[in-house]
């Protein structure tokens, strides 16, 4: 595979921080918003923001089932904070018809670390990653309650899950497009890479 083209699906949330992101790790990045825009991608980044207003865009503009059949079928996937309820099997304690794309075997409890004025950044520890923890940024931040048997865990802060890897899906509850340091985003155009 040459250079991976790596969409953000951009129907709500962080997208041009993530295309910033992904540039900077030397891939080409392109906005998703319609079904069709799927199947010109090698992976796809599902951003930061609202996971109910998400859930309900993707169900509109007729993406939630794509996604969930790309998901399955082996798109390579790494969806931050949002991202990452988004992926999970199971939300804790969804909104009131909120659904997931699934992926990755967890449970995510949802702004598990406090509301927006609780927001922190900390640095975070992920073995696979060199050059020291990536500083992680935490807003209304979910953390994994728990993983199936299949679920790599690659980080924890204070005790809870979070960052996870589950065959070619990753999440992390923090933001790391925030932060100018990208070796997250090249971990993932990384994997990309070993899918195609």
């Amino acid at each position: 595979m040459g250079t991976p083209v790596i969409g953000v699906l951009a129907l709500q949330g962080d997208v041009r921080e993530h295309l910033s992101a992904l540039a900077a790790a030397g891939v080409q990045g392109a906005p998703v918003r319609r079904p069709e825009e799927l199947d010109t991608v090698d992976g796809l980044v599902l951003p930061g923001g609202e996971s109910t207003t998400m859930s309900k865009l993707a169900t509109l503009f007729g993406m939630a089932d794509p996604l969930r059949e790309r998901i399955r079928s082996g798109l390579p996937v790494y969806g931050t904070c949002a991202g990452m309820i988004m992926l999970a099997d199971k939300i804790l304690d969804p909104r009131s018809g909120q659904e997931t794309f699934g992926g990755v075997e967890m449970i995510v409890r949802r702004n598990a670390f406090g509301r927006q004025n609780e927001s922190f950044e900390a640095a975070v520890d992920i073995p696979g990653i060199p050059g020291g923890p990536v500083e992680g940024v935490f807003i209304r931040a979910p953390w994994v309650e728990s993983v199936g048997a299949g679920v790599q865990i690659l980080a924890e802060h204070g005790g809870h899950i979070v960052a996870v890897r589950q065959g070619n899906v990753l999440a992390t509850s923090f933001h790391p497009e925030l932060t100018g340091d990208h070796r997250v985003h090249r971990y993932f155009a990384d994997m990309v890479r070993d899918a195609g």
